[in-house]
């Protein structure tokens, strides 16, 4: 049995730092380091969740090419349960290069690669019926997921009893609503970052923005802040709490800050942990990837994590 299953988008990070000046057409440009890390939303998650302790699975695609072999020994190092995990060899594992400044703050240059070739019918449901949660990350770029096929996996998800949570990505093509509406009937939590969730909502205050979504079917959103923290509201009735971060933590680099804050609050959904609180254990988790190189390098376990927030 698997405590949470992840469905998602895996992707080679090559992270370059400090780059604070892209260098001139046919210049170079030096960095203190150029280093390979897994990332992707549903690739982090299900490492940040493993090493706080919880039972994984991964559901995705990758190419048949060396970033796809990394990914696996990644997620085999992690005891991450891949079995769900589909090998193309007409596409390439899903890469980009993260270029970091000396701020922490980064800039993408995505290929979408093998992510954006999964589809419904390479879902693994042996492996779905074995989990208590469904994770979908990365929606938005996942073409041919996206929208229809995503809409039935969640479906049927809520037939099986499973609880539901999605996140997203950011939508380059602008699609946003037309894609994640039909989605949104069958998510128990919905964990959007703010500048997605005003895209796809049309509105601007966290309070306004969860009463959309509520319009639309969901059930409980978590909506992340950034530096500002989040916002949580339990159902459309319930009054929004804000959480704000925590505080004496040196930002190192912001790469995979959302999925750790998934991350954090599946893991506090598992545990049984209130709403609330499952919001301020994954501010922590937050708190420990930026303070990081890479998606999933500062994650601490979770005793660590709870020691973390009592000390804080």
């Amino acid at each position: 049995m698997y405590d949470v299953a992840c469905i998602g988008i895996l992707v080679a990070d090559i992270i370059a730092k400090p780059v604070d000046a892209i260098p001139g057409k046919g210049l170079l440009g030096l960095v203190d380091g150029i280093t390979l890390h897994s990332g992707g939303c549903a690739m982090s998650a299900s490492v940040d969740m493993a090493k706080l302790g919880l039972k994984t699975a991964l559901l995705g695609k990758v190419g048949g090419d060396g970033f796809g072999a990394f990914m696996k020994d990644t997620l085999a190092r992690y005891h991450v349960n891949f079995d769900g995990l589909v090998t193309d060899a007409r596409n390439q594992t899903s890469a980009s290069v993260v270029l970091s400044d000396g701020a922490g703050e980064r800039t993408f240059l995505h290929c979408a690669g093998a992510n954006a070739a999964f589809g419904k019918e390479d879902v693994n449901w042996d492996v779905l019926r074995q989990s208590e949660i469904v994770f979908v990350a990365g929606t938005m770029l996942m073409d041919t997921f996206d929208g229809a096929h995503c809409a039935e996996v969640l479906k049927r998800c809520k037939e099986l009893g499973k609880t539901t949570v999605l996140d997203t990505a950011w939508d380059s093509k602008g699609r946003w609503m037309s894609v994640l509406g039909q989605c949104m009937p069958y998510i128990d939590v919905f964990v959007p970052s703010i500048e997605e969730a005003a895209r796809l909502s049309g509105k601007t205050e966290p309070k306004e923005i969860a009463d959309v979504f509520f319009e639309k079917g969901v059930k409980r959103t978590a909506i992340k802040l950034g530096e500002k923290g989040c916002y949580l509201r339990e159902d459309k009735d319930a009054a929004g709490v804000f959480l704000p971060p925590y505080r004496n933590v040196t930002v190192v680099d912001t790469t995979g800050a959302g999925d750790s804050f998934c991350a954090g609050f599946l893991t506090g959904l598992v545990k049984g942990m209130s709403f609330t609180d499952c919001g301020r254990f994954a501010n922590a988790v937050g708190a420990h990837c930026v303070s990081a190189t890479g998606a999933t390098t500062g994650i601490r376990s979770f005793e660590e994590t709870l020691k973390f927030m009592e000390e804080n």
